[in-house]
């Protein structure tokens, strides 16, 4: 069996040394899996993933990333395994894309050294995985918010890492970005056996790449802790969404069942 990707073992954290944000989490993510941590606003998803990145330290337990620990890799080595999509970005100069893409080959270059001709064709296929091939020369700061999230995700994947963290990549988007971005995540995962740990509110995006024939599984994150972990058919049922959710939902599906999807019906009164 091969080294997971990543390991949380028994993860807790506290802001102030009393307030627990959450604790006892584990789990591991494999070669070409995504892992969708779901809960509601508030529940520590996007404090788990600053863990993750090394931004926060845990109060207890460990992170292992391709089997060292967390604390003890150098940011070059940590660079060589996780790349990171945040939930929003600020453009403050204009860079062309193809130079901000490029940044995502930063850690791999030699010191004060430009970017060569082998990482602005690494950059330029990133750009095409995305859609945005001929976007090379456009401004970065007249992108519309949907252009801008589609080039932060290339710079990720330019990073050439095995595991991407995103925090809720479609949180400002339309409907039709936020299916351009599940549509590029089906793929790094289902083609290309990228790994992805990605925090969410929106649960049918779990739903959305199980029926896409993704590799998923989903953490229901309550109370500070994993309430369940499985398939997005084994945890996102009507009693768990109801217990994290306080809603009553129906699950539909088509008429094999290959398809699902939920249906919010009301708040719990």
């Amino acid at each position: 069996m091969s080294m997971p990707l990543i390991e949380v073992r028994n993860a807790a954290f506290s802001y102030d040394g009393k307030r627990t944000i959450f604790e006892h989490v584990n789990f591991q993510v494999e070669e070409g899996e995504i892992f969708c941590i779901i809960g509601p606003n508030g529940c520590g998803k996007s404090t788990l993933i600053d863990c993750v990145l090394g931004l926060n330290k845990l109060k207890k337990g460990q992170i292992l990333v391709g089997g060292n620990p967390l604390e003890k890799l150098k940011p070059k080595e940590f660079a060589e395994h996780v790349a990171y999509v945040p939930q929003g970005h600020k453009t403050t100069f204009a860079y062309t894309v193809l130079d901000v893409v490029t940044m995502g080959r930063t850690y791999a270059a030699r010191t004060f050294a430009p970017p060569g001709e082998a990482e602005k064709t690494i950059a330029r296929d990133a750009l095409k995985q995305v859609g945005l091939s001929g976007f090379e020369d456009r401004e970065y700061t007249k992108l519309s918010g949907g252009e801008l999230q589609l080039v932060i995700i290339a710079r990720a994947i330019a990073q050439q890492s095995h595991l991407l963290v995103m925090d809720e990549p479609t949180a400002h988007l339309d409907f039709t970005h936020e299916l351009n971005v599940m549509e590029i995540i089906a793929r790094l995962v289902r083609d290309k056996k990228i790994s992805i740990i990605m925090a969410t509110h929106f649960l049918n995006q779990a739903y959305y790449l199980e029926n896409a024939g993704v590799n998923t599984r989903v953490a229901l994150i309550n109370d500070g802790n994993f309430a369940q972990v499985g398939t997005p058919s084994q945890v996102l049922n009507t009693e768990n969404l109801e217990a994290t959710f306080n809603i009553i939902t129906e699950i539909v599906s088509n008429g094999t069942g290959e398809r699902k999807y939920i249906l919010p019906l009301r708040n719990k009164r």
